[in-house]
């Protein structure tokens, strides 16, 4: 007998104000998701009011999109097997993708160790990708001073420039130069985050690959364990 398939997560990482809830409201309006559980960090930053169906369990609630949404209430392994358990069954949905958002000031590295190395978790989710969002105002002033955030751009997978409207050419070719040092593997794209298609946030395969068996390390975390 084969060995269950194993969930694919996606993290959702950057810097303060570089529009990840902004992007994550996108998200979990797209019909296409409507098979995700999203890990948030508090629901007050998130405009789920709305969308609120059911409250399976009080950090746990199922939204009219078919999304189960839940906070970090201790460690994010206890988050993640809470939400195995509980999948399929008590009215949440038998999800098939986890996406995870972060806080602007998380040092992506520990989660990435977590999802990919602790003894329990790999048995059921497979680390897909990383996804990072970087602010096309601020993020050279940010990726200068703090280290997070030039941590969160070192181990993307792919990377998402937000603001690109507000500042000048000039500007933002400085900051390709500057991601390309850090991460010049990942693709750049420049995105509106109330308007982009979600299609496009995950690369190609990602749609498909709940199924998949052995989905390989995101190559941001390889690069960061050869560093």
């Amino acid at each position: 007998m084969s060995p269950p398939a194993k969930i694919p997560v996606t993290l959702f990482t950057g810097f303060l104000g570089s529009g990840k809830t902004t992007l994550l409201n996108r998200i979990l309006a797209a019909p296409q998701y409507a098979d995700s559980a999203v890990i948030i960090n508090e629901f007050g930053a998130i405009s789920i009011d709305h969308l609120l169906v059911a409250t399976p369990r009080e950090n746990m609630v199922v939204l009219e999109s078919g999304c189960v949404c839940c906070t970090v209430q201790g460690e994010l392994v206890d988050t993640l097997i809470d939400l195995m358990r509980q999948r399929g069954k008590n009215g949440v949905p038998a999800f098939r993708r986890v996406l995870v958002e972060t806080t602007g000031l998380a040092d992506p590295i520990p989660i990435l160790e977590v999802l990919a190395a602790h003894p329990d978790i790999p048995v059921y989710y497979a680390l897909h990708s990383v996804v990072t969002l970087v602010d096309g105002v601020n993020a050279l002033g940010q990726l200068e001073e703090f280290r997070e955030s030039r941590r969160q751009v070192a181990v993307a997978d792919r990377l998402l420039i937000s603001k690109s409207d507000l500042t000048d050419a000039q500007a933002l070719a400085a900051l390709e130069t500057k991601l390309a040092e850090l991460n010049a593997d990942a693709p750049r794209l420049t995105i509106d985050p109330r308007t982009a298609d979600t299609r496009l946030l995950f690369g190609a395969a990602y749609l498909g690959a709940a199924m998949v068996m052995g989905i390989p390390l995101p190559g941001g975390l390889r690069r960061f364990r050869r560093t």
